[in-house]
């Protein structure tokens, strides 16, 4: 039987509905968010709007994304383990799946009480991670909520701290580098005990007479590229997002080289010891 034309207009107004709910990823955590361990350590509260993880001596826990993304700007406000958590790890990350698996980590290292958190970061292509920088934040990322995103386009892979680039990974393949670009990742989080090495080389070990450990999420949004059934949701009009090409203005780029000149405290890039015959290929690269 023919559709008639009203029903197949209403059909359509749902579809592109459909669609751009899924590409902006409007924040909902029972929407977007499968709790995937911890058993009711993991909670999704105020009808979505807030999500807690919890660490104790038994287990922590997680959740990821219901879905998978070809590129975007993804944001997330957490609020960190306050107090002493020297050996807890809160691990925000976005990653595909398998052997040569491509990841892009926010790793929040707790501390004893009054010493801040380190942040690490890392970039994995095709499997291959080692590709980390650190940085001293330049708040308390346990006092209130803050915003991190990762801009991630066929160009370049952005780090974003409330708003202020902290470091970007270009795309080089024309010298060699593998780039993420070709699989989907979903989003993760964790919180999780890494007490042997996430605290000052795991000298200062977890007191779990502190624990519970509580991390929390809210106002999640993705303004990306659903991948749904081997196709992209932004499929013929990627060009309408501006993230889609967007890069560092010359403003952006001055506040990253002060984030990097006063809060980075490790990078691969110049780690003698650890390359002592020559630094990875896009540490060195003069052309981007």
């Amino acid at each position: 039987m023919p559709i008639s034309p009203s029903l197949s207009l209403a059909f359509n107004v749902l579809l592109v509905a459909s669609l751009i709910a899924a590409t902006f990823g409007i924040g909902n955590f029972n929407q977007d968010f499968d709790l995937t361990w911890g058993d009711d350590r993991a909670k999704i509260l105020n009808d979505g709007q807030l999500l807690t993880l919890t660490l104790d001596k038994v287990s922590g826990s997680g959740f990821r994304s219901k879905n998978e993304y070809l590129f975007g700007k993804i944001d997330m406000q957490l609020k960190l383990v306050s107090g002493n958590s020297a050996g807890t790890v809160t691990a925000y990350y976005l990653s595909s799946e398998g052997q040569t698996h491509d990841e892009i980590d926010f790793e929040f290292l707790g501390n004893v009480s009054g010493q801040p958190y380190t942040l690490h970061t890392n970039v994995y292509s095709l499997g291959k991670g080692d590709r980390e920088q650190q940085f001293r934040l330049w708040f308390d990322p346990t006092a209130d909520f803050h915003t991190y995103s990762v801009l991630w386009n066929p160009q370049r892979i952005i780090f974003y701290v409330d708003g202020t680039p902290i470091r970007e990974f270009k795309n080089l393949e024309s010298i060699g580098v593998p780039y993420p670009k070709s699989q989907a990742m979903r989003i993760y989080s964790s919180l999780w005990e890494a007490e042997d090495w996430a605290t000052q080389g795991g000298r200062i070990k977890t007191d779990w007479s502190n624990a519970p450990f509580t991390a929390s999420y809210r106002n999640f949004n993705a303004d990306a590229c659903v991948w749904i059934n081997g196709q992209s949701s932004c499929h013929g009009s990627a060009t309408a997002f501006a993230w889609m090409d967007q890069r560092l203005d010359a403003t952006s780029q001055k506040r990253l080289q002060w984030v990097q000149k006063n809060y980075m405290i490790y990078n691969y890039c110049t780690d003698f010891q650890r390359f002592p015959r020559g630094f990875p290929k896009e540490c060195t690269a003069t052309k981007f």
